[in-house]
């Protein structure tokens, strides 16, 4: 029920303010709206402006909406009304109309993202756990317990590090712009800064899925190699764990943090066999030693090991926090950045350089909805701004169908002095139809995939 809530609430609220940019926009250029409506099909509520004549629909079928304006292509204007329809208007007012819905979106993540910036956060702090065996991270010399104070993307200069969720943001655009990133590392409390640049354009990103992190091999913060829940009938509760063993190695691997023990975990298997290993854990005081044999299960990384417990220490945690100016402004910056990764990667699919796979439907975003909505406000927040930003910018794209190929159209106009003739028109709007129904086709097999696991 929250997932469909939050799915609810937040097509609501970005449809609304991408076509309340339109509305807005036309009246302060003089043009009629006759109807706003958020959704599509049969009205569940209605009403009617007073003051211009508006009608105001919420539909049924809430995946999109529109705004109807005074306009003589669509049906006959009264000569007294003509200067109010959208068509009679100059381009400038024309162009301004379109682009606003896109606009107006993302403005809308701009004041989510500060938002959130100003209320606070509790994130964990940027303390490197062990790095994934083989990875980028561990070629370049880290071997966790690292706190990271300072980072820069490329050329950048480098800049604070609030948090890990402020690191995985920077080591996610690294990895997808194929662009190095420098870290500047406290390897112990009180310690000389060391830097290492990670070469993250060695990676191989066709796919922006879960095992990109990985590949960098930054994946989660330092934490204490502790047991936590234990599923009823699970393995470790099987092998005689407890919840708050700590856990201190197994076999002849000594164990450092949380993210080793996972990695450890997940590597306990011989091809689709179970590895039984003797763990020697530390249990108020008293060590002991316990044969643990994992379940074995297959997920998107291949055949791995699992004990059915929580597994870490929960993360030393920080509040992060901004000022107003502050917050504004990372929060446009970050609404930027957002942007410019969704183009790159909208190019990269259609050159061939990333996986289709990357396209997501709205299965995939009901998911994250409830996700987002069950870990808090301010999660579920910066859930909206991104798609806020995903929807302004695939609006702006220019296909036919969409806000960008009418801007598109207006260029030529405004190049040429003419408008695209109607038999034109007719067939860009065709092929504009068949392209986003393709990659509507796509996004929903690519969402069906995923859930089936």
């Amino acid at each position: 029920m929250l997932t469909i809530l939050a799915f609810v609430v937040a097509l609501g609220v970005l449809i609304a303010v991408h076509e309340y940019g339109h509305y807005r926009v036309a009246v302060a250029f003089g043009v009629k709206v006759l109807r706003f409506s958020v959704g599509f099909g049969k009205p569940l509520l209605r009403w009617r402006s007073k003051a211009s004549g508006t009608e105001f629909v919420l539909a049924a079928f809430p995946l999109g909406g529109y705004v109807r304006m005074l306009d003589e292509r669509e049906a006959p204007v009264a000569s007294e009304e003509r200067h109010l329809a959208f068509n009679t208007q100059p381009l400038r007012a024309r162009a301004a109309i379109v682009a606003a819905g896109p606009v107006a979106n993302l403005l809308l993540a701009v004041v989510l993202y500060a938002t959130v910036n100003w209320s606070g956060v509790e994130e964990p702090v940027a303390y490197l756990a062990s790095p994934v065996p083989g990875s980028v991270a561990q070629a370049a010399g880290l071997r966790g317990g690292e706190l990271v104070r300072n980072a820069a993307l490329g050329s950048d200069e480098l800049r604070p590090v609030r948090s890990f969720e402020d690191l995985r943001w920077m080591l996610t655009r690294g990895a997808l712009e194929s662009t190095p990133v420098q870290l500047e590392l406290e390897p112990k409390p009180g310690a000389a800064l060391r830097t290492v640049v990670l070469p993250l354009e060695q990676i191989d990103t066709q796919e922006a899925d879960a095992q990109l992190l990985r590949k960098v091999g930054i994946v989660a913060p330092w934490t204490r190699p502790l047991i936590g829940a234990l599923t009823e009938g699970g393995a470790g509760q099987r092998a005689g764990l407890r919840d708050g063993d700590l856990v201190l190695g197994i076999g002849k691997v000594d164990v450092v943090d949380g993210q080793q023990l996972r990695e450890l975990i997940r590597a306990s298997v011989r091809g689709t066999q179970p590895l039984a290993q003797a763990w020697r854990i530390d249990r108020a005081g008293q060590t002991l030693t316990l044969e643990v044999t994992p379940d074995v299960v297959r997920d998107s990384a291949g055949v791995t090991g699992r004990i059915g417990a929580y597994v870490g220490a929960p993360p030393q945690l920080a509040t992060v926090q901004y000022g107003m100016l502050e917050g504004l402004w990372a929060g446009a910056v970050r609404t930027w950045d957002v942007s410019i990764l969704t183009l790159r990667m909208m190019g990269r699919m259609v050159i061939g350089e990333a996986s289709l796979k990357n396209l997501s439907g709205p299965l995939t975003i009901a998911d994250y909805a409830g996700r987002s909505a069950s870990m808090g406000l301010a999660q579920y927040l910066g859930f909206l701004a991104l798609i806020s930003v995903s929807l302004g910018v695939l609006n702006l794209l220019p296909l036919p169908v969409l806000d960008g190929g009418h801007l598109m159209y207006y260029l030529w106009e405004g190049i040429t002095g003419r408008g695209v003739s109607d038999a034109w028109m007719e067939r860009l709007q065709r092929g504009g139809v068949a392209v986003l129904l393709l990659m509507m086709s796509i996004a929903l097999f690519n969402d069906i995939t995923r859930l089936l696991g």
